[in-house]
């Protein structure tokens, strides 16, 4: 019965999630983001009631009284400022990406985004308290909306055979669920240049502060949290530190998003002073990057690089660029060992034991190619149907793998259906012509001061859309090397905006809620 009705309220908060992106604006659309908010906690207290720390949990209810009192203040608090000053969600939405709290659920740490989780709830209190009064205009749901509901539905379904049922519970609730009404919140938005630049303020002072507290690790050789990344350092000639980031590939991702940001207003300043400005935050976040030595990162950097200078400059120019470069590095690879030869074990070893994990996902898809062995079941079926049942590794860290030994032919279809739907969406035009204006809007690079510009608050440039285009094909190159596509709440953001400001460009998007 206790996993008919787990089985049965995950399909619901899910179902709840996606028709909140599908449905206009209104007292319906508001109370399913209340309830698949609301159903998440429950569904994650219910699959996690009988470990230690519930049972901790459980019996000190003066400590359960604490925290749901303090969450109830702060969400309170934070949905009275959203409805006082609106552009206060999309930036606390922005501000909380980073911020995860290390809790210990089934025997291990998970790091959870709760400062997210409480903002993304008090925005939705916030909404409900608008629709409820009188919803302001909507329009029809676009094809990504589309793509975006189907593939939360279709994970939550294939949960329900999942073999790590309670692994794929955990991914709907603590990510598809949330991060769909985040979309969704994000998506009523009107990104305008004033929004737009004090996102770049936002995320630009957040990523230097991350970068001093990671050189501080650097310079005293020591790490706040992750014991495997510490006793890895023990034995590498080389530090890599994480920040305050849990893995330093994840904080190399986001550092390696927020320099593709700032190359993008970079690129399309409007003033000396803003070019140089921008240069030296590049400078800044590339210091910290470098002590990642994450090589998913750099790719990622170089692939949002490649697409800003095929939208600034020529596409052909760097479409044949990225081939010499591929090339290049081909040849680095088959001659740096001196024998000229790539063996299997030899990728193997230089790609972390990534070969095998490819290689087992690819047989567990041909196992069961159409509907896999359900959602968030890789790590248990690696495990039991590989020969080798002792792999110290055995988390996908490629998505695509991931998708096809987890959800099947069924979640390739939708995964690449969403992809291509999205860079259908986030690149429509900007290939066609030069753009123009600044990300904030403006006039070309390095303009002296002294000339005019635009009013603070118009319309965004396409610039700005040239900075999410390429921020997310950074991070879905990421995703090939480590995997976290639909974990990711970057992705999730990066969507709802590039779809907004898509839309807005073409003249087919009525404006739903403006920051004010």
């Amino acid at each position: 019965m206790s996993d008919v009705l787990a089985g049965t309220g995950l399909v619901l908060a899910a179902l709840a999630s996606g028709a909140a992106i599908l449905l206009p604006p209104g007292r319906l659309r508001a109370v399913l983001m209340v309830a698949a908010m609301a159903l998440f906690p429950v569904l994650i207290a219910g699959d996690q009631w009988h470990t230690a720390q519930i049972v901790d949990l459980r019996h000190d209810e003066g400590r359960i009284v604490a925290l749901l009192a303090l969450a109830a203040a702060v969400v309170g608090i934070l949905a009275y400022a959203f409805r006082r000053w609106p552009i206060a969600m999309p930036l606390a939405i922005v501000f909380a990406i980073p911020f995860r709290v290390p809790l210990e659920a089934g025997g291990d740490t998970a790091n959870l985004l709760v400062p997210l989780y409480l903002v993304i709830a008090a925005a939705v209190v916030a909404t409900l308290l608008r629709d409820w009064r009188g919803a302001p205009p909507g329009h029809p749901p676009r094809a990504l909306a589309w793509a975006l509901a189907a593939a939360v539905v279709l994970y939550a379904l294939q949960a329900l055979y999942s073999e790590d049922f309670s692994k794929g519970l955990q991914n709907v609730c603590f990510f598809f669920v949330p991060f769909t009404v985040a979309y969704r919140l994000l998506r009523e938005v009107e990104w305008d240049r004033r929004l737009l630049r004090w996102v770049l303020i936002v995320v630009g002072l957040e990523a230097s502060a991350f970068v001093l507290v990671g050189t501080v690790e650097l310079a005293t050789r020591s790490l706040f949290w992750n014991d495997q990344i510490i006793r890895s350092n023990e034995f590498h000639t080389y530090f890599r530190v994480n920040s305050v980031f849990w893995d330093p590939n994840v904080y190399g991702r986001y550092l390696a998003l927020v320099t593709t940001i700032a190359a993008a207003a970079m690129l399309w300043a409007r003033t000396r002073e803003t070019f140089w400005l921008l240069t030296g935050l590049i400078a800044v976040l590339w210091i910290g990057l470098v002590p990642t030595y994450s090589q998913s990162s750099f790719l990622a950097l170089l692939a949002g690089l490649a697409v800003l200078a095929a939208i600034r400059w020529s596409w052909r120019w760097t479409l044949a660029a990225v081939a010499v470069g591929l090339v290049g590095a081909v040849l680095v690879v088959v001659l740096v060992g001196g024998s000229g030869k790539i063996t299997s074990d030899r990728l193997n070893v230089d790609l972390s034991g990534r070969g095998s994990l490819v290689s087992g996902g690819a047989d567990l898809f041909a196992e069961k190619p159409i509907q896999g062995y359900g959602s968030g079941s890789f790590q248990a079926a690696y495990r039991d149907h590989r020969e080798n049942k002792d792999a110290p590794v055995t988390v996908s860290h490629t998505e695509p793998v991931t998708v096809a030994a987890e959800q099947g032919l069924l979640g390739l279809l939708v995964y690449f259906g969403l992809i291509i739907v999205a860079l259908g969406t986030l690149g429509r035009g900007l290939f066609t012509s030069h753009p123009v204006g600044g990300v904030v809007g403006g006039t070309p690079p390095c303009r002296a001061r002294g000339g005019g510009s635009p009013a603070a608050t118009g319309p965004a440039g396409p610039a700005a859309r040239a900075a999410v285009l390429a921020a997310f094909v950074a991070l879905l190159v990421h995703t090939l090397a480590y995997a976290g596509f639909f974990e990711d709440p970057i992705t999730w953001v990066l969507l709802a905006v590039g779809a907004s400001l898509a839309h807005a460009a073409a003249g087919d998007d009525p404006v739903i809620r403006k920051p004010a």
